[in-house]
């Protein structure tokens, strides 16, 4: 079976959402143009990285243009997203591998994201070179979705991927885990002092 890709290039809207209460979120890339939807669940710290390292390429975009790529330093506040995901909210696949790279010639950013992938492997070696084998294989590699922004975009996108991250549960002012509705066990609350 040849590999399935979900291209929007470019697309109408592309993304990070929840569906769930915070503690119990389930998070997605969600892709859309026109009629098609597609969305892919992954874990919140991918999501995190994702935009941190997005926010990270736009920067050196910027940095290495001499302020002349059409990037701007911070999301437009006029193409600001905050809508919910279009529903119904289907998952085509579980994010394994994301990539991330920046088309200079067309002034793009190229998000991938790749499924999840088990792999068999005896050695440590045997592993790495499965993993490259299947990296390669352009035509019986596991699903993917390839998304390309505009500058504006992927500003757009890392900002709002950020507030989705930071919207969940508050911390505890003691030891910075989360705090659930019900209660919370603090670590640091369980008798022992330390000595000054």
């Amino acid at each position: 079976m040849s590999r399935q890709v979900f291209l929007y290039d470019p697309p109408d809207r592309f993304v990070a959402g929840t569906v769930g209460l915070p503690g119990r979120r389930t998070f997605f890339l969600q892709a859309t143009a026109g009629p098609r939807v597609t969305s892919v669940a992954l874990e919140k710290t991918q999501v995190a990285a994702l935009a941190e390292r997005m926010d990270e390429l736009l920067d050196e975009v910027v940095r290495r243009s001499g302020g002349n790529a059409a990037v701007p330093a911070v999301a437009p506040a006029e193409i600001t997203d905050t809508g919910p995901l279009d529903t119904p909210v289907e998952e085509e696949f579980r994010v394994g591998t994301m990539a991330l790279a920046w088309d200079g010639e067309e002034q793009r950013m190229i998000v991938e994201a790749q499924a999840l992938v088990e792999l068999d492997a005896e050695t440590e070696e045997d592993l790495a070179e499965a993993e490259e084998r299947l990296l390669q294989d352009e035509e019986n590699g596991p699903p993917m979705l390839r998304v390309r922004l505009t500058g504006t975009q992927a500003r757009a996108f890392a900002k709002r991927a950020l507030d989705v991250v930071n919207a969940g549960r508050p911390p505890c002012p003691l030891c910075s885990l989360p705090l659930d509705p019900e209660g919370h066990v603090c670590p640091r609350q369980n008798g022992y002092r330390r000595g000054a």
